[in-house]
Formats: structure tokens, sequence, C-alpha cells
């Protein structure tokens, strides 16, 4: 049984939640056939989808040292559609496979839409069995395998209309050519590329064209025969929530255009690869010239235009589009610089609506520990105060060259970056955040105190004290010398943990 204040009809995986329940027992005294298991499970997730009711059961022979007899049932809930269940059903597959090849005899996966399990032991009977091999894809395996379909519940009338309006309405918004792309958004300005040519650009997505990693995968340069150069993103479809990672991306990117937010060209799905096609920035990420190789080289100017450039793209993500979006992953290896050291945010794989008639939302945390508000880690609340905060974080890691995670900042001090600098603050000597590789005129060293304020003014909690996006780049801009609101120092004890954290 789940209740939430949020509807999750539709809600299909926990990214990172729920990996793979396996059994402590294995088969090495029967030796079972891990890949007749793993092919079986495969079917098994192919099939239920197109079944009615969203559930199947299912056995098969399984040859090793002696022929012995595999069981699984899988299951979605009603309420997805044959994509969504698919989509489930792929990740508790992957989830579930890694108990088949470990030699154990029974497993299960549990995600929010759907549930798969197997065993070698019985646990239904064997006259719900009958064949499932027409739903199979290409005539499906060549291994004897039976299924049972069955409903799993009604719903009651007015929830599936109100289902359906809802449903209707989302769809109506996120339409796509053809009603392909798991319900993406229509993607205006970007193409389809071809997996081939793709490949080719990339070398083979050889390590010599690697440049980073992100939310769901590995980020690649491409270049094409007429020598233009795009970034490609290769989603791991094994990964727990890569499809629904991959979703949220194209929605979101495909819809908005500004100087500051890393623009889609366009996607590639080709099978199991999932991919991604993004502008390219030849300065790559942002921590690179904070902490990284090329640490020193940022002037305050240019690093005054980074953290203006950050809070209008923002702005623009909280206001300026059609539904309001909060990324719920702004760090700074998500800031990304051209070739003129402007920045562009990136990364859009846990990025959520949230709906302009509510203040906030309850949700699970996704993000990283170090740049997320307190009253999201603690208490899953979400609103668009929670990328302020995170915001705010950044600016410190801008003007400071720390990571916001770094300890010993004062010499025998265990505070991390957001303590260390408020303590400044508080005793007035807030330059010496002041990242000791750059050099700042009396002048420069005003305006630094100022940002410094903006920042601590970003991360206040509650969230209610902390100022919104739009009001950060006015107070940016300004020309007055100081912020002129009181600030109040959070309770930030969570900071103690130096963890990351992805999951949804």
């Amino acid at each position: 049984m789940v209740y939430e204040s949020i509807s999750f009809y539709t809600e299909t995986i926990l990214p990172g939640v729920n990996p793979g329940i396996c059994g402590n027992s294995t088969s090495s005294g029967r030796n079972v056939s891990k890949t007749a298991v793993d092919v079986f499970l495969s079917s098994l997730s192919i099939a239920t989808p197109k079944i009615n009711g969203l559930y199947a059961a299912a056995t098969t022979s399984v040859v090793g040292n002696d022929t012995s007899i595999a069981y699984a049932i899988a299951q979605c809930a009603e309420t997805l559609t044959t994509d969504e269940c698919k989509s489930c059903l792929e990740v508790a597959y992957a989830s579930i496979s890694i108990c088949a090849s470990n030699d154990v005899i029974d497993g299960r996966a549990i995600e929010s839409g759907c549930f798969m399990r197997y065993s070698t032991i019985p646990f239904f009977r064997s006259n719900q069995i009958t064949d499932i091999a027409p739903f199979l894809r290409d005539g499906g395996s060549s291994n004897k395998i039976a299924i049972i379909g069955g409903v799993v519940g009604v719903v009651g009338g007015l929830i599936v209309l109100l289902i359906v309006v809802l449903w209707w309405y989302c769809r109506s918004k996120r339409t796509m050519p053809g009603g392909s792309l798991y319900g993406a958004t229509e993607l205006q300005g970007s193409k389809d590329y071809n997996y081939n040519d793709l490949k080719k650009a990339t070398n083979d997505f050889g390590d010599e064209n690697k440049l980073g990693e992100g939310g769901f995968g590995d980020v690649y340069k491409a270049t094409f025969d007429d020598e233009k150069v795009v970034a490609v993103k290769k989603l791991k479809v094994r990964h727990a929530g890569a499809k629904i990672g991959f979703e949220n991306e194209i929605q979101l990117i495909s819809q908005i255009r500004h100087r500051n937010l890393l623009g889609l060209l366009g996607w590639c799905i080709d099978g199991s690869n999932l991919l991604l096609v993004l502008e390219y920035m030849p300065n790559g990420s942002l921590d690179r010239f904070l902490w990284g190789e090329r640490k020193g080289t940022l002037s305050w100017k240019i690093r005054y235009d980074i953290i203006l450039g950050i809070a209008r793209g923002l702005a623009h993500l909280h206001k300026e589009v059609h539904v309001r979006i909060v990324h719920r992953d702004i760090k700074s290896s998500n800031i990304l610089l051209d070739d003129a050291l402007q920045p562009k945010i990136a990364d859009f794989g846990f990025a959520r609506f949230q709906p302009e008639d509510q203040s906030h939302v309850i949700t699970k945390f996704v993000g990283t520990l170090g740049y997320t508000a307190p009253e999201y880690v603690r208490y899953g609340i979400l609103s668009d105060k929670v990328d302020t905060f995170s915001f705010g974080i950044v600016v410190l890691e801008i003007i400071s060259g720390q990571m916001c995670t770094s300890q010993n900042l004062d010499g025998p001090s265990t505070e991390f970056l957001l303590e260390h600098a408020w303590k400044l603050y508080e005793n007035q000597k807030v330059v010496m955040l002041v990242d000791e590789t750059m050099d700042i005129n009396p002048d420069e060293e005003k305006h630094v105190k100022k940002i410094i304020e903006i920042a601590l003014l970003c991360t206040q909690s509650p969230a209610s004290e902390r100022p919104a996006m739009s009001e950060v780049v006015l107070m940016l801009s300004s020309e007055q010398s100081s912020v002129e609101r009181h600030l109040t120092r959070p309770n930030l004890p969570y900071l103690n943990r130096r963890i990351h954290i992805g999951s949804s």
C-alpha cells in the first residue's frame, strides 16, 4: 500500500533507490544456466506490457547439470501506459538480472510502477500457465515460455476520469511527432540523428573523445565530416532511471532557448542506445577553473559574469518558461563554459516541473549533498528556492576556489565552505574567503563582498527567506554596494555527511 500527497499514478521508477533484492541461496549444487534465466526474464519484460492487465506469470525449462524449472512473474500498475510499463520493467529486469548472473536461485525487483520476481521454487499454480510467444518481439526466444494474464484490480470511475484528464492535459502539452520517445515534447529545431553517424563522429565513443560524465551517462566530443563539433551524451541504459532521465532532458531542454542554458540539437534512439546531441562547450565545466587543471585563470570580472549568467539562466527556468522548472542539481560541474567563458546550465536529467499554483511539492530527494537546501534533504520539500540555495553555494565556490565539501579551510577547522563563509561574514572578515589566486583591487573587493552577501542571502533557511532568482539578477546588476536585507544564518547539520545521492 502506498499513499502520497501528490499523484503517483503514472510514476514508474525511483532511480537508484530500489536495487534488485537477491535471495541467500545459490544454484551451485545444480549449476542452473545463468544465460537461460537472463533470456527468460528479458522475454517476460518484453511480453508483459503487451498483455491485458499488464500482468504475466511464466515458467521455462532451464538446463544446467540437470534440468530444472524457473518461475517468474512481472506486473505493472494498470495506470501506466504500455510504453511506461515497458520502461519500468526494463529497469526492473536490469536490477533482477544481477541476481541471476550471480547464480542466485531467486530474486525480485520492486519499482514505483512495477514488480518482477523469479525463483526455481514454484510460487504460483501450474494450471495458470499459457504461451506468451505471440507477445514476444521478433518471434521471441527459442525457450518454451508460458504465462498467465489477468486483471490486477478495478479503479473507481472518478479516479479513472481524473487520471485520463491529467494524462490528456500533460500529453497535449508534451506531444511529439508519431507519439514516440516516451511521450516527450515536440523538439522544436532539433533533429533525429543516426546512431552510426554519431558512432563514427565519436570514433566509436573512444576514451580520447570523452569529455566527462553527466547525471546518467558519459559525454563525448563528436566531429562530423563537415567539421561541425557537438557533444553527445550517451545514457547508461542499465543505470536505474536512465530512460526517465533521458525523457526529462528531452522534455525540458527541447522547449527552452536561452543563452545561459545548454541547447539541445537533437537525439537518437537505436535499440537500447539513448543519446542526446548537445551544444559543444570548448572550455568544459566550471569546476576545472575553480580547483581543476585551470585553477587560477579566472579574473574577478569573468567570475562575476559567470555568476550573473547562471542567475539569468535559473531566472528563465523559474519564471520565463511557460511552466516553472526546478533543476534540482545545480553545481559547478553542471555549469559549462563556451569559447567566451560564458556559462550555460547543463544536465537536466533530474529537473522537475513545479505547478504555478503551488509553493512547493513533496518528492524524493535527488541531487548532491553540500549543494542542496536542508528542507529538501530532510523532508523532500521541493521548490524553486532549492535552486536558489544551490546557486548560493556555487557562488561561494566561484569566489573561494574551494569545493563546498572541502574541509580544513582555516587551519585546524573542520568546517565546510558554507559554514566557513558564514563565520567569516559574522566576524567581518569575509574578504578572507576570496581565492588566493585572484588579485583584486579595492573597488573589486567591495564588489566581491556584496556578491558574497547575496550568496549567503540565497542560502538562508527557511526557504521563504531566500530571494527568487529574478530578484537575485536585479541585486547582482544593482549599483548598490551592499545587500539591504537581513541575513539569517541557517542550521546545516546535514553538511557533515560527504556523500552524493541520486534518486527520484
